[in-house]
């Protein structure tokens, strides 16, 4: 979540229905702070505030309850010596009252600033900083991606948010089955044991820990943050690359609402498509509760063909899922919210096609379709003591995905390898925390995972497949992690923070070979033995403030992921835990909400120690090792500009340069075998572009009253990467272009929205790999292709 803070202070809630000047709402505001208490009116109102007056901002506010129009609001919040005036519809200003307008402006005293020209040291709450850490006081490179653009074209998840931001990427082995990389920070294209190097959130609930991304839809959220990484200190194992977190739209009190969007597409050389979504929101129990109840559907129509098979358009995708979330008022400022979220993916075969063959076309002997279901559970308890707040959140998840690969031996009986991977989470954060304010800072926590996964295989014909070695791997970490921050003098913040983490692990293998002597029994119980560690992640940062606008800043951190167990052919062996060092420096200037230009700027060095990392064993399973030490240089920057009010044009790019500088002895032979077949960069750290760039626009018109007209449209490229590591995983991928347009015309109530996707109808190579075994056909995961679509929505 994001919010604005004085002199010039907005609450950065892009309303999904900006608000008219004479409209009344049912309001629910809780005394407290006038920060907290605009806050929560924005939620309900779905409006934008902006403060000219900072030193109001920490005064404390009365409960205001009923059907108020804004100004009635903000004048039984405040009285009669300010007024909220409507800048443009959704857009409001809370300033001195006015009994007539001045004829000039007072001697040395600058004019309210206009609302395309916001006033100096306006700045952006980074909630994902934990201790509600102002944009401008932040050292690190931050992403907001918008509910509200994520869901322009249709109901958007993970790529969406891709197709927004240079710095992250992906692989693309299917919805639900993918691995997210920030700054370069790439292990691996496998979802195996190893924990992921990205750290995803919904809330503050971890979504995952070593599975892969479960792609869940982002239909009425607020907003995605994206934290580039290390995130050691505040969010711990797994956050070598970053994090990314969701940011739902909470039940409001006292209001019904509701809103719904829906679909048809049609994809060019494939089948048709559609899908459908819608929120409400209700009160429960008077105005003491409420409940937002969240549902979508989604079917993405298939487009690549099987002459093998004799069918067309295998590749179809269905998502079906929602959210629910009940917010109750315990009094005496406590809030409480339970929660619970469920998604189910089902692909009936997989998206890749042969390289060489005629366009969107695979010959493989069997379907290749996967099945993907992720629950979630959540508690949340929270309170605020003045200026200190208060927040505890449990969460008990499982998440299940099944795949089926082709593992049919050139000119052999068709043969299938399935994978079936559960996983189950609990964990707890509890923090307690005081925002910065004109001196000092601070935050201390603790936390609790536990994460068990349990990876089955079985290989064989169609009808009649083996088991083969499996394995569980179980851990759980105790940590306690804490940060302060220090202002000496206005223009200078110091950080500092540091997290103990205790980390319990133990596995064991499934379906094993069987063992016969007694030197092999010992070997195997010291390998599968419990095994503990202790980490230390300490953080370090500094930042000046040059101007209001312009943010300096360097940043020291740690990361790191725990060890465990994976497999090597029909036998279990352990590999040792990774640890990353980053050393990062930027700045920041303008907001790209506000300001008439922004632009942002971050390079970093990173080392990486024991680098965990997928291969192909001798059997061509997927395997785990520590492949070495090695480095990252990364520089990331963007820039927005508003040549008129309607008219905003972004570009952005990245450049990553990760290699393994010291490689061990299992990667030293795999660099020996892939020299004779590869032309340079096998040492590249796999699966992330070297350069990513992109560019966008976004364009509003009045037509009349409340009619606008919406156009919107971005192209992105991608460069060249390889897959993996060795000889099999050395293939190229990348070097291709996307592009994006969408159209909306209609009401803040209602709207007709028409989209197109891929718009050059290329094929592109995002992923070189669909299956991990040797086919004797080269790979390659093309673009969708050209995909239109026509929808509405309508909120009420």
């Amino acid at each position: 979540m994001i919010r604005w803070a004085a002199p010039v202070l907005l609450l950065a809630l892009v309303p999904a229905s900006p608000a008219h000047a004479g409209q009344s709402y049912p309001l629910d505001l809780p005394a407290g702070r006038l920060g907290d208490v605009l806050t929560a009116l924005g939620r309900q109102a779905k409006i934008s505030i902006s403060v000219d007056d900072g030193a109001i901002w920490q005064r404390r506010i009365p409960a205001v309850k009923g059907v108020y129009s804004v100004p009635e609001a903000v004048r039984r919040m405040l009285g009669d010596k300010v007024e909220a005036v409507a800048i443009e519809p959704g857009v409001w200003r809370i300033r001195p009252a006015r009994a007539q307008p001045a004829p000039r402006p007072r001697p040395r005293r600058a004019p309210p600033p206009a609302a395309d020209q916001p006033g100096e040291g306006e700045t952006v709450v980074v909630v994902a900083s934990k201790r509600d850490m102002r944009l401008g006081d932040y050292a690190g490179s931050v992403s907001v991606v918008e509910g509200s653009d994520i869901n322009l074209g249709g109901v958007g998840g993970t790529d969406a948010v891709l197709s927004r931001l240079a710095t992250i990427s992906s692989t693309y082995l299917g919805d639900g089955r993918n691995k997210l990389f920030i700054r370069g920070i790439a292990d691996s294209s496998f979802t195996g044991p190893t924990q992921a190097t990205v750290g995803q959130y919904f809330g503050d609930i971890r979504l995952t820990y070593n599975a892969p991304d479960p792609d869940l839809k982002l239909y009425d959220v607020q907003s995605v943050e994206v934290l580039e990484g290390p995130q050691g200190t505040l969010y711990g194992a797994g956050s070598l690359g970053g994090i990314i977190r969701i940011v739902p739209n909470e039940p409001a009190f006292g209001v019904t609402s509701g809103s719904f969007a829906g679909g048809v597409s049609a994809t060019q050389h494939g089948a048709p498509g559609g899908d459908i979504a819608g929120t409400l929101n209700l009160p429960v129990l008077g105005d003491r509760a409420a409940l937002r109840i969240v549902g979508y559907g989604i079917s993405d129509g298939g487009y690549i063909d099987n002459p093998l098979r004799r069918r067309d358009d295998i590749n179809r995708t269905t998502t079906g899922g929602g959210r629910a979330a009940l917010r109750v008022d315990l009094g005496g400022g406590w809030r409480a919210e339970l929660g619970g979220v469920y998604q189910r993916t089902v692909g009936d075969d997989s998206q890749y096609a042969d390289a060489g063959a005629p366009r969107l076309v695979r010959n493989s002997a069997v379907a290749e379709g996967f099945d993907a279901s992720y629950g979630m559970g959540e508690f949340i308890l929270s309170r605020d003591f003045g200026k200190v707040r208060f927040r505890s959140t449990t969460a008990r998840i499982a998440q299940t995905l099944d795949e089926r690969y082709d593992a049919t031996p050139p000119g052999g009986t068709p043969t299938v390898f399935r994978q079936h991977n559960y996983t189950e989470l609990v964990s707890n954060e509890t923090r307690l925390w005081q925002p910065l304010d004109d001196h000092f800072g601070w935050l201390v926590g603790a936390s609790y995972v536990h994460n068990r996964t349990l990876l089955t295989r079985s290989l064989g014909a169609p009808d009649r497949l083996e088991p083969v070695t499996g394995v569980e791997n179980r851990v759980s970490e105790l940590t306690f992690y804490g940060e302060a921050s220090y202002r000496p003098v206005p223009w200078l913040i110091a950080t500092a923070g540091a997290r103990v983490s205790r980390a319990m692990l133990s596995g064991e293998a499934h379906d094993p070979t069987p063992v016969f002597s007694a030197v092999d029994l010992l070997a195997r119980a010291a390998i599968v033995a419990d095994h503990d560690e202790t980490k230390v992640l300490p953080s370090v940062s500094l930042l000046a403030k040059a101007t209001p606008k312009l943010s300096i800043y360097a940043r020291y951190q740690q990361g790191m992921r725990p060890g465990g167990l994976t497999l090597d052919g029909d036998f279990v062996r352990r590999f040792a835990g990774d640890r990353v060092e980053t050393v990062e420096g930027g700045l920041r200037y303008g907001d790209p909400r506000r300001d008439g230009f922004d632009v942002s700027l971050g390079v970093s060095h990173t080392d990486w120690h024991d680098i965990q990392a997928d291969f192909l064993d001798s059997a061509g399973l997927p395997s785990t090792d520590n492949i070495g030490n090695g480095r990252i240089w990364s520089v990331a920057a963007s820039v927005g500009w508003r040549p008129v009010r309607a008219l905003r044009l972004d570009a952005s790019f990245a450049v990553n340069d990760g290699r393994v500088t010291q490689p061990s002895q299992t990667y030293r032979a795999f660099l020996l075998a892939a020299a004779p077949l590869q032309d340079g960069g096998i040492d590249r750290i796999p699966n992330v572009a070297r350069f990513t760039a992109r560019a966008g626009f976004d364009w509003q018109h009045t037509l009349r009253d409340d009619l606008t007209l919406r156009v919107a449209g971005w192209a992105r490229y991608i460069g060249p990467s390889r897959i993996g590591v060795g000889p099999v995983l050395g293939a190229e991928q990348g070097d291709y272009a996307d592009s994006a347009l969408t159209m909306r015309v209609g009401t803040p109530r209602v709207g007709l929205v028409f989209g197109a996707t891929n718009l050059s109808d290329s094929i592109g190579n995002r992923f070189a790999l669909g299956t991990p075994f040797v086919t004797g056909r080269s790979q390659i995961t093309p673009l969708r292709p050209r995909t239109f679509r026509l929808g509405v929505d309508f909120s009420f």
